[in-house]
């Protein structure tokens, strides 16, 4: 009978560390509104992008330099400076940019990032193994007419159990020929926290 309550208890025991510990997140769901607001916690989320980048996008197809433009403008996206202090993946900021900007039919963009690829096709359509008829040569890129590029700007406030998470996106359409600045413009979101007691 000891026995058996020192077994009883090891498996108790055993049983209320195991509960203690760790929780894995092992069941998930797709969910059906990938609009849906994401406050899970105070970083930068998909939310914020989805928020920041429609403003852009909105103020920039609606500038008289992109509406009233007599041709589709040629448009390339650099850096975004990430100035918060959070680890932000920027690239995929300036991706949905480019592709928000695409979907409007306003504006139409060179690839940068594929420079080095047409570069290395021209070699190979050039070396003789494509017919004269499909093949590509340098000297028929279309040129960019203006440059996007920008910041990210973040500041955080904290005191007693209040905190709140401010960020600036701010974006520039420069004009490639003349330098000049054609449009530009930021969305500010500004997010709000209350800390709660442990078990609360």
């Amino acid at each position: 009978m000891n026995h058996f309550l020192k077994l009883s208890s090891v498996v108790v025991l055993g049983l209320a560390l195991a509960s203690c510990g760790p929780k894995a997140f092992v069941k998930g769901e797709y969910d059906e509104d990938i609009n849906r607001e994401n406050l899970m916690n105070d970083q930068w989320s998909e939310t914020d992008m989805q928020v920041a980048v429609r403003a852009m996008v909105n103020s920039m197809v609606s500038h008289s330099t992109i509406a009233n433009a007599k041709r589709v403008p040629v448009v390339i996206v650099t850096n975004l400076q990430n100035k918060t202090s959070e680890h932000i993946d920027t690239q995929n900021i300036m991706d949905m940019v480019r592709v928000d900007l695409t979907r409007s039919g306003k504006v139409a963009f060179v690839d940068k990032e594929a420079r080095q690829d047409i570069a290395e096709e021209y070699a190979y359509q050039g070396s003789g193994t494509t017919s004269e008829e499909t093949k590509k040569s340098t000297g028929g890129q279309t040129g960019a007419d203006f440059i996007i590029n920008g910041r990210l700007d973040s500041i955080v406030q904290e005191v007693g159990k209040e905190k709140t998470v401010y960020y600036k996106l701010t974006l520039n359409l420069t004009n490639l020929k003349t330098g000049v600045i054609a449009w530009t413009d930021y969305k500010q979101i500004r997010k709000m926290y209350k800390k709660k007691s442990v078990g609360l």
